[in-house]
Order: structure tokens, then sequence, then C-alpha cells
């Protein structure tokens, strides 16, 4: 398939194309964003450094965990040896994406990395596998996801206790939400159709049996596994 150009679109078109691939995790950093900013509230950060937090951090599992240690009174070095673990994943983020920001400028790599999350890894892998690389796209994809958190972060710190934590909402219904909504948009052959449907029938089997910490790991490699398997078989030559 042919790579878009980087920079191809125009910059109305480039900002229309990515509000619409934006839109699915917009939908959902907004309530996690917002019960972020309750909790932080409560946890007793003030509403700037609330704030500040998201917009320089930027790490929604590392900013909750981070708010659930402040809030125990946990020490500072805790604190920053916790979220360094957490985002280590982020290395595995950098070398899957690297061969494909080639050509890039270090100031736009460094931007674009501060700027990776999850949600954005998995929408912009789907991309790129579909040979959209366009950079003017890919840079505001992620400064609109990075807005939606900071706006939702806002939310929650103004309307406080109006909400309650939030967290039976934005964790339990809007981040899963998020995930099968990107999920969707990446299903494009039978192979990750395979990995997608046993990946994730298996991890609920093992929520089920009460599995869920090493249960879910499990049940992603052998989803994995089993994409794979079904990729072979469809791409195997005839003897």
């Amino acid at each position: 398939m042919h790579d878009a150009q980087p920079g191809a679109a125009g910059s109305g078109s480039a900002w229309k194309k990515a509000l619409s691939l934006t839109l699915p995790v917009t939908l959902g950093y907004v309530p996690v964003g917002m019960a972020y900013g309750v909790l932080a509230g409560k946890a007793g950060l003030s509403a700037l450094n609330v704030l500040l937090m998201s917009i320089l951090v930027y790490a929604g599992s590392a900013q909750l965990v981070a708010v659930g240690l402040f809030a125990a009174g946990a020490s500072a070095a805790a604190l920053i040896a916790t979220t360094l673990a957490v985002n280590l994943r982020h290395v595995l983020f950098s070398a899957a994406m690297a061969p494909l920001l080639a050509g890039w400028r270090k100031r736009e790599l460094a931007a674009f990395a501060f700027e990776l999350t999850d949600e954005s890894f998995a929408l912009h892998a789907a991309r790129f596998g579909r040979g959209d690389r366009d950079k003017a796209v890919t840079q505001k994809i992620n400064v609109l996801a990075q807005a939606s958190w900071v706006a939702g972060t806002a939310l929650g710190v103004a309307l406080g206790d109006v909400l309650g934590d939030g967290r039976a909402f934005a964790l339990d219904f809007a981040l899963p939400g998020m995930f099968l909504a990107l999920l969707a948009g990446q299903l494009g052959s039978r192979s990750q159709v395979a990995a997608a449907v046993s990946g994730g029938g298996l991890s609920l089997l093992a929520s089920g049996l009460g599995l869920t910490g090493y249960g879910a790991l499990a049940a992603g490699l052998i989803g994995a596994g089993c994409g794979l398997g079904v990729e072979r078989w469809m791409t195997r030559q005839p003897s």
C-alpha cells in the first residue's frame, strides 16, 4: 500500500481528520480525566497542581496511582519509583514506533513521545499499519487527545463533589468502551479478529474465575498466539 506523504494533508483537513480519528479516545478521556480531577482534589492536591499534572505529566494510569500514593502519605521516592515502573511499557511503545517515524526531527520526536499514551499508541499503530503516516494528522491527534484529558481534569476539579468520585463510571464503563471502540477500528483481517475474540473471551473467563492479574496477561498472550497462528495458516504456501 502506498504511504501517505508526511504533512500531505492541509491544515484544515488535517484537523478535521484528526478530530474524527480521536473521537473514541476523547469520549473516554473526558470522563476518566474528570474522575482523576475529583480524586486528586480529594487527596489534597490543589486545583493548580491537579491541572499541571495533566499538562506536564499526562499519563493517566500513573497519575491515578500517584494520587492514591499521595493520599496514603507515600514518600516522594516511592511516588517516583512507582510511576516510573507503571510507565516502563513506554519503552516497548518507543521500540515499536521508532522505525515508523524515520525522518522526523528530534523536537518532533520528543513532542510525539511526550504525548504518546496507550490509546494514542493503539490509534497510531492501526493508522500506520494501513499506510497512513501523515505527520500533521499524527501530531494533531496527540494534541487533541491531551486537550480532552486536560479538559476532563478541569471539569473534575470544577465540579468536585457533585460527581462523587466518578470511578465506577469512568473506569468500569467509559475506559473499556474507549478501548473497544479503538479495537473495532483495527479488526481488518481474520487473524486480528481471531486474536481479539480469543484474547477477549479468555480474559473474561479468567476474570470470572478470579484470575484478574496473570490471567488477563495470559489471555492476551494466548490471543496474540491465536492471531499469529491464523495469519500463518492463511498465508501458508501450498506444498
